[in-house]
């Protein structure tokens, strides 16, 4: 290679990581003066010009959503119902998905493009019949009417089905004829190998559920069993002028989610990568 090659691909190289470091930024700027706001004296990020950076950090905010409003039963909600979501329809979804990909039944293409139709309804288009069954099943008002919905998924079912199809038939039939049943492979064959995307799936899944405001709207009418989004929602109505206590409570609807992908990156990472190579 030339030097004059070398010299353009650098600067192609400088002036891409240039461009991707001030898209990030970009991105980050909102997050950063929600942090920062949260710790802002009350009226500060009110002001004109408007304040980056508190002129003298207060935590009084957090202690206010804590004792006065009580966010901690709302952050227990919310973190109860995203947990138990996230776990149940883990364990549905991929067994619904490996066996979609590998055991054969009569009926199985059909019921599965059936169930493919599903992901162009939206989601809208199906509240009301829930709702209506929930109802007959007297879960309104419970955390059972906001799990129970969420347990299983049409794009999860899809996304583990499509990656459980990369799974080699050889060793599914190795483990049968060592006398393995169906549920030791699924456990010890299946579920190794499709851990990167059971990741994704976790991300994703833990992340909808925890931002979910719609359904735990709908559902839910007793404020002790509210999620923290409709929480959140009641709190902007009545402190309207309060942006400070607004960012503190926005700050710690966030951190959870950034816990758990910061958790599970490696594996999201190996997930979308191998769904990339895969094609």
């Amino acid at each position: 290679m030339s030097d004059s090659a070398r010299s353009r691909r650098r600067i192609s190289q400088i002036v891409l990581y240039t461009l991707l470091i001030i898209g990030a930024l970009i991105a980050l700027l909102p997050m950063l003066w929600m942090l920062s706001a949260s710790f802002m004296p009350t009226g500060e990020a009110s002001t004109y010009p408007p304040h980056f950076l508190p002129s003298r950090i207060t935590f009084s905010h957090y202690g206010e959503l804590f004792t006065r409003l009580n966010l901690g039963r709302y952050l227990f909600n919310s973190a109860l119902i995203a947990v138990v979501v996230t776990a149940v329809s883990l364990v549905i979804n991929s067994l619904a998905g490996y066996a979609f990909a590998k055991l054969r039944f009569r009926g199985r293409d059909r019921a599965f493009r059936i169930l493919s139709l599903g992901l162009v309804l939206p989601v809208q288009v199906a509240m009301l019949p829930l709702f209506l069954l929930m109802k007959d099943l007297h879960l309104i008002n419970t955390y059972w009417g906001v799990i129970i919905p969420g347990m299983s998924s049409i794009f999860g079912i899809f996304l583990i089905r499509q990656y459980a199809l990369s799974i080699p038939d050889d060793m599914l039939d190795a483990a049968r004829i060592d006398g393995a049943s169906e549920l030791r492979i699924y456990w010890s064959v299946v579920v190794p190998g499709i851990l990167p995307i059971l990741a994704t799936l976790a991300i994703w899944t833990f992340l909808a559920t925890w931002n979910d405001f719609m359904w735990p709207l709908i559902v839910l009418s007793d404020e002790a069993h509210y999620t923290l989004p409709v929480a959140l929602a009641n709190l902007s109505g009545e402190h309207v002028q309060d942006t400070e206590l607004m960012m503190a409570g926005s700050v710690l609807t966030v951190i959870p989610v950034l816990s758990v992908f910061l958790f599970l990156q490696r594996y999201y990472i190996q997930g979308v990568m191998a769904g990339s190579v895969k094609g």
